[in-house]
């Protein structure tokens, strides 16, 4: 058996998989984001992973059965970590867009955009701000390496494909032109590439048996084209969760600087992306702001079910953390549009649901606008288990949506590296086709495809008229 390992942002899951691809069992853990004043700061304990990774292991019962490790991670987040594997400070997650000004700088020096987001920013970022624990600091971590670190004691980081290193994570060259250190950020090894064992302190900290071959995961939407098969051209896969991430196998690559374009890891084919930074967190967000808190998702959505599509002509601009794709707008602000005393809570709660949905046919659009093509949506996460959700991302889209039978696509792709890495598949591909099933299929209601069109159109409108407000909003008051 091979067990996977995925760190979300609010949950750490784990799964044991057998090597027919079959689900053995799964469990997870919830992880806590801590509360900041600053709206653009985001952060996570690192140590929590591990003490998740621990209680899962006591819940799946791990013995001499597992054969490999893999573990995935959300990102780009990053933590400084000292040489004893220390963290120095709380990780900064991928939400966190407090190194705007090191974007730029980073940019500048490049000669080519590079987000907030990025873990260069961030590391950056450390330098400038946190000069003590930068000079403290050891190695610069994402997630799932910093796991697999505590496992094995060898530092590495993940490197989907070698483009990677000129966009989303880093190069040598990059890193002194900035004046940091090479030597903090760990070297590159390929997916499935075998990392280390687990060690006896990596099992002491996190229950995984000592001996176990580590496999090199990669970042949480790699492994998730592999867990939805989204490795051909035209396929889509829409990871939803906190966040979405829309990424399309294309056989082209493009340059419309909206999006994002790697090579994909099926050879030969591109990865063209786009990411939404709240998505899921927005419903959460208005669930705990409306005072249900307590509520499951379920009976979020039978709330919804009898009100028609365009919630009562009502928008909501999700942005609630800035934006990335297609705006790239980090003072961009949420907003309910158009409220009248005929709406209430079920008519906002709808808006809330169809504004992720108007923010995916956004980074489709722009998509087909740059000349690459969109044939079906695979959705993946645990807001992929809510069929009124998917019905909606459906209409709204106009694309088909198909929703694979294992839903947890960052742990089957986690299986698919376990498995290459084990010399089952002599490619990831070949073990992403055998392993994937679709388990249900949502088709666009042409119905509701004049009512979305129109709604569509004054969502784009709507951010373009307050753009200009969201920047003053997001500059901090002079204090007299």
């Amino acid at each position: 058996m091979v067990l996977t390992v995925d760190v979300g942002t609010s949950v750490l899951k784990a799964a044991l998989f057998q090597r027919s691809g079959a689900l053995v069992s799964r469990a997870d853990a919830p992880l806590t984001l801590f509360p900041h004043p600053d709206p653009v700061r985001h952060e996570v304990d690192a140590r929590e992973w591990i003490r998740a990774l621990r209680a899962l292991s006591a819940k799946l019962g791990l013995d001499g059965s597992v054969e490999a490790v893999v573990v995935s991670g959300n990102g780009p987040t990053l933590v400084p970590v000292a040489g004893d594997g220390t963290p120095l400070s709380n990780a900064m997650t991928w939400m966190d867009r407090r190194g705007v000004e090191e974007a730029r700088i980073v940019s500048e020096k490049r000669g080519s955009p590079t987000d907030a987001a990025f873990s260069l920013p961030k590391a950056l970022w450390v330098q400038r701000n946190q000069p003590a624990v930068y000079e403290r600091t050891r190695y610069f971590f994402c997630c799932p390496e910093y796991v697999t670190f505590v496992l094995t004691g060898q530092a590495v980081t993940f490197l989907p494909t070698p483009a990677y290193t000129k966009s989303i994570m880093w190069d040598a060259e990059a890193v002194r032109s900035l004046g940091m250190d090479p030597d903090k950020f760990p070297p590159f090894v390929a997916p499935g590439a075998r990392v280390g064992v687990v060690t006896a302190a990596g099992e002491a900290a996190t229950g995984v048996p000592a001996g176990v071959p580590v496999f090199a995961g990669a970042p949480d939407f790699i492994v998730s084209l592999l867990g939805t098969a989204t490795v051909a051209p035209g396929r889509a896969c829409i990871r939803s969760g906190t966040s979405e991430g829309i990424n399309l196998c294309s056989p082209r690559e493009t340059h419309d600087r909206r999006l994002l374009s790697v090579s994909h890891v099926a050879p030969g084919l591109f990865n063209i992306s786009g990411v939404i930074s709240t998505s899921g967190k927005a419903l959460e967000w208005f669930k705990n702001a409306t005072g249900r808190a307590g509520a499951d998702y379920e009976s979020l959505f039978d709330d919804i079910a009898g009100v028609p599509a365009g919630a009562q002509r009502l928008l909501f601009l999700p942005y609630l953390a800035g934006e990335r794709a297609p705006i790239w707008d980090p003072s961009a602000r949420g907003a309910f549009i158009g409220l009248t005393l005929n709406h209430g809570r079920r008519e906002m709660t709808r808006a809330v649901v169809e504004s992720v949905a108007f923010a995916i046919r956004d980074v489709v659009e722009v998509m087909e606008e740059a000349g690459v093509s969109v044939h079906d949506l695979r959705i993946t996460g645990r807001p992929s288990r809510s069929s009124v959700w998917n019905q909606v991302k459906a209409d709204v889209t106009g694309r088909r949506l198909l929703v694979p039978a294992q839903q947890d696509s960052d742990l089957v792709g986690d299986a698919c590296l376990a498995l290459f890495g084990l010399g089952q598949f002599d490619s990831f591909v070949a073990a992403s086709e055998a392993i994937v099933t679709i388990g249900a299929v949502f088709e666009p209601d042409a119905g509701r495809a004049l009512v979305y069109d129109e709604m569509f159109a004054l969502y784009r409108e709507s951010y373009a008229g307050l753009r200009s407000v969201f920047a003053k909003l997001s500059t901090p008051r002079s204090r007299s």
